[in-house]
């Protein structure tokens, strides 16, 4: 199971006014080797309220670095701290490093891979920017950058010296809402404007596969319009940092089918320790765990990163959302217990079992 460990501040650095990157330095370095594009998740204590938030590791595994880049959020606690409070020398907790957003070392080596990224959504796509780029001279990268103004581009200084140091081989776009010369580069990524961009600028000729990280509507929009270009499913990675609409509107109607309905009875194990309870329909598995004082691993309870991942053995269960198992793990019975709400009398989860 994934536990919290202690991390060093050793650096804070700017990006823009509104964004920070932090150098950390683990007590246990073995617990935070990554591959690109995971993330770290963070507790901290509020007022004696626990606040667990997920942010991207922003450099490639072979730098020998460990940073994260956290934009402030207007009323989020844990962003502001991270823009406001933090000094060098500051501990932090985190869980080792998780997500599966690459598609892997093995697909690396390919001729082409393109990403595009909204605001704080480039800290994953870079860092997969910068691998691709380093570990086959073969390969080439196309990144769409999506941002309101020059002065919120988060990483441009990092993102010229790349471009200078990969001349022939990173195409950098950035899509700006005003102030470019180009009408193709300058408003919001929407259908059209994606349909522009793989027309007349983006090749999509033996592309290995593509990124994609920023707003949910920026997100589906881009997807959307690579398949009607001809990319397989299979080739396009999706972050989602926040709970997704599709999340948010099963929920409601989960909660409804729920009323009237009788409580279901739960065996749940975490870490070897069984507790059986009575839970309602419209609580979540995690959400019943942890009122029944299991110590259930999770982060961003929304859906979009795979923390809280279990295995359900017995019982009929909906998931509302999923944006972090891949197919094959879904058929065998793996599930977010954020978004796994039960169905039928009885149910069974195994945290232990992956």
């Amino acid at each position: 199971m994934n536990r919290f460990h202690t991390l060093t501040v050793t650096d804070i650095h700017r990006t823009i006014r509104d964004a920070v990157v932090l150098t950390l330095q683990p007590d246990v370095p073995e617990q935070f080797r990554f591959t690109e594009g995971q993330y770290l998740t963070f507790r901290h204590d509020f007022d004696g309220t626990e606040l667990r938030r997920n942010y991207s590791i922003c450099t490639a595994p072979d730098e020998g670095l460990l940073q994260v880049g956290i934009k402030r959020v207007e009323g989020g606690a844990f962003s502001t701290f991270a823009n406001t409070g933090l000094k060098v020398g500051d501990r932090l907790e985190a869980m080792p490093p998780s997500g599966t957003f690459s598609a892997g070392t093995e697909t690396l080596s390919g001729k082409n891979h393109i990403g595009f990224a909204g605001g704080s959504g480039i800290t994953p796509v870079l860092s997969v920017l910068k691998t691709v780029l380093a570990r086959d001279p073969e390969n080439r990268f196309t990144l769409v950058y999506a941002n309101r103004a020059v002065n919120t581009i988060m990483f441009r200084e990092e993102l010229e010296d790349l471009k200078n140091r990969y001349m022939d081989r990173l195409t950098l776009i950035h899509i700006l809402e005003s102030g470019q010369d180009m009408e193709l580069f300058t408003g919001r990524v929407d259908s059209g404007k994606c349909a522009a961009l793989l027309d007349q600028w983006i090749s999509l000729e033996d592309l290995n596969t593509a990124y994609i990280c920023g707003p949910e509507p920026m997100m589906l929009t881009i997807a959307e319009s690579l398949k009607e270009h001809g990319l397989e499913k299979e080739r396009i990675r999706f972050e989602l940092f926040t709970e997704s609409q599709q999340g948010r509107l099963a929920g409601q109607a989960m909660s409804e089918r729920a009323q009237g309905q009788p409580g279901t009875a739960a065996r749940v194990t975490v870490e070897g320790v069984t507790r059986s309870f009575t839970m309602p329909r419209d609580q979540s598995v995690l959400e019943a765990s942890l009122d029944n004082a299991l110590d259930a691993p999770f982060a961003c309870k929304a859906g979009v990163c795979s923390t809280c991942k279990a295995r359900v053995t017995e019982g009929e269960y909906e998931m509302l959302s999923n944006h972090a198992l891949e197919d094959y793990e879904v058929e065998q019975g793996m599930v977010l217990t954020c978004q796994c709400y039960p169905l039928g009398d009885t149910i069974t989860v195994e945290y232990d079992t992956h």
